[in-house]
C-alpha cells in the first residue's frame, strides 16, 4: 500500500538548521511531483515548497525562499527539505505530499502523517 513517512523534525533554536526526510513506498515515486506543507496550530496547512518528479524545478512559498531547500532522490524514494535560519514562525506539523495529474481534470494525491517542528528559545 502506499506510505509516505516522514522524519527528522524536533525541537530546535531560532537560527537553527533541521532536515526532514520523507521515503515513499507503494508507488511509482519519480513521475509523482513532491512537496511539503505545514499547518500551525490554528491556521490553514499552506504549501512550503514543491519539485517535479525529475527533479529539475523547485518552487518556493515567499516566507521560506532563501531558507528552506526541497530535493529528492529518486533512487531512494526519498525526498528531503533542508531548513536554515529557522524562526518562531515556522512552528509547525509539516506534511509530506506527492501528487500526479492524471488528466487536466484528476489527479492522485498522498499524504504523509506528519512531523512537528518546534522553533523555540
Amino acid at each position: 500500500q502506499v506510505q509516505l513517512v516522514e522524519s527528522g523534525g524536533g525541537l530546535v533554536q531560532p537560527g537553527g538548521s533541521l532536515r526532514l526526510s520523507c521515503e515513499a513506498s507503494g508507488f511509482t515515486f519519480s513521475i509523482y511531483t513532491m512537496s511539503w506543507n505545514r499547518q500551525a496550530p490554528g491556521k490553514e496547512r499552506e504549501l512550503v515548497a514543491d519539485i517535479t518528479g525529475d527533479g529539475d524545478r523547485t518552487n518556493y512559498a515567499d516566507s521560506v525562499k532563501g531558507r528552506f531547500t526541497i530535493s529528492r532522490d529518486n533512487a531512494k524514494n526519498t525526498v528531503y527539505l533542508r531548513m536554515d535560519n529557522l524562526k518562531p514562525e515556522d512552528t509547525a506539523v509539516y506534511y509530506c505530499n506527492a501528487k500526479r495529474w492524471a488528466t487536466p481534470f484528476s489527479f492522485s494525491d498522498y499524504w504523509g502523517q506528519g512531523t512537528q517542528v518546534t522553533v523555540s528559545s
